[in-house]
């Protein structure tokens, strides 16, 4: 169709892999694909095995090598973590090079300075990949909702604890057999604290809400509970009152209008009404729920990540680069809704301001006028209730479920502390967000 694009690949592992493989078979595929080259590809052994055949001359085991590479125009980087990639990214973006990538690690925690860096030297740093896998989400938040007031943007955007918490509701099987079984197939990795604690999630609720908003959001700030404490009694409670248990990543604004833009940003597990749209979402599957107006909610669903899943992400940023460079006349043009840098502050508000909906189970006594003594504390302190409900009476005690209308979390925070404290109560024995 046009000139030659030059790519070069950091890192050539799953979606390294998978890019690489797109690359080398344009066949079928949109024909600018056929205008891009694999020129440089960096990688950490020469002598390991590869994925796909690459000739020899251009590997390297030498990023500066991608990097400097005066035929490479556009970098790719999967390698992940921090730094180097960090640096690698700032050190291309010098270069006069656009960056394709998939670290989501990274763009969380300096996307601003990296979107800034790319905006003074001309050139694009795009991030389809980062999150949601092969959902395209990044592009629709920069352009097709473009015309949108976001008001809340949540999801299930980690498919590793998506297919623990699966199989617990359906199964009733223990979280540690889950966990093992997933490790084995390959869903999460040996070392699972990124997924189950939640890290993960609130990178990509980070990013997302910076898109969402307008506005950069401090990543270390946002409150985060993952799965691993989650006991499969509570699965079974929610499903017995009519809701699905869900890891959920939330970013929502908490004023109309104002400056700084007040936000609300949490990842925690959650219990999900059966007839919402998340409900449904299964298994390693990622969904993204958009709220806005005027468009009212539109909801983005597949699979949130893998090889090709993420390949194909990573590709449909490098294809959007190329394109602009072969439409455009003048070099340094950049097309603000592609590079889509911020444009207002934003701020999370304090962790007691957050307002929710709240499930909580505790230990007491099966004795008169229990209920009772807990809906006061709730009430003395403005906690509605929708539901209370008591399971497994017997003489040994019994287990008191609530679930509260939407409230602030410091009012649920002094209630649970009043509750705690009567002599019936043994325990708070669980406590989850609730849609």
């Amino acid at each position: 169709m046009g000139s030659r694009i030059g790519v070069g690949l950091l890192g050539l592992g799953t979606v390294g892999g998978g890019v690489a493989s797109i690359l080398l078979s344009p066949d079928e595929r949109h024909p600018l694909v056929g205008d891009l080259e694999l020129v440089r590809v960096a990688v950490r052994d020469l002598s390991r095995p590869r994925p796909v055949d690459l000739p020899a001359d251009i590997l390297t085991t030498d990023p500066a090598d991608v990097v400097n590479d005066p035929a490479v125009d556009v970098v790719v980087e999967v390698i992940g973590g921090i730094e180097p990639a960090r640096s690698l990214i700032l050190q291309a973006i010098a270069a006069g090079k656009s960056v394709v990538t998939a670290n989501k690690a990274v763009i969380a925690r300096h996307g601003q300075e990296i979107a800034e860096a790319a905006a003074n030297a001309g050139v694009y740093v795009l991030i389809e990949a980062a999150v949601g896998g092969g959902i395209p989400i990044i592009e629709p938040l920069k352009q097709s909702l473009g015309g949108n007031r976001i008001n809340r943007v949540s999801g299930i955007i980690n498919g590793t604890t998506n297919y623990i918490l699966t199989r617990m509701a359906d199964e009733g099987a223990a979280y540690d057999d889950v966990l093992r079984d997933a490790q084995e197939l390959g869903y999460a990795e040996a070392d699972p604290a990124a997924d189950v604690d939640g890290l993960d999630a609130a990178d990509k609720i980070a990013i997302l809400s910076t898109l969402a908003f307008g506005g950069a959001v401090e990543r270390s700030a946002v409150p985060t509970e993952g799965i691993s404490q989650l006991q499969g009694v509570d699965v079974d409670y929610a499903r017995r009152l009519g809701y699905g248990v869900k890891l959920l990543a939330v970013a929502e604004r908490m004023a109309k209008t104002a400056e700084p833009l007040p936000l609300s940003l949490r990842v925690q597990p959650t219990l999900v009404p059966t007839d919402h749209p998340l409900a449904g979402v299964n298994g390693v599957n990622n969904a993204i729920l958009v709220e806005g107006d005027p468009i009212g909610r539109v909801m983005f669903y597949g699979p949130g990540a893998g090889a090709g899943p993420t390949a194909s992400a990573v590709v449909a940023d490098i294809l959007n680069i190329a394109g602009i460079r072969q439409a455009s006349d003048a070099p340094g043009h950049i097309d603000p809704l592609l590079a889509a840098g911020t444009w207002r502050e934003c701020v999370l508000v304090e962790p007691g301001a957050i307002r929710q909906r709240h499930y909580v189970r505790f230990n007491t006594k099966d004795a008169p006028g229990v209920i009772g003594r807990i809906g006061g504390c709730f009430g003395d302190r403005n906690v509605s209730i929708q539901s209370i409900v008591q399971f497994n009476a017997s003489e040994a005690g019994a287990e008191i479920v609530v679930i509260t209308h939407e409230v602030s979390q410091g009012e649920m925070d002094a209630a649970l502390q009043a509750i705690q404290a009567l002599p019936e109560v043994s325990g708070l024995a669980a406590h989850l967000g609730c849609l």
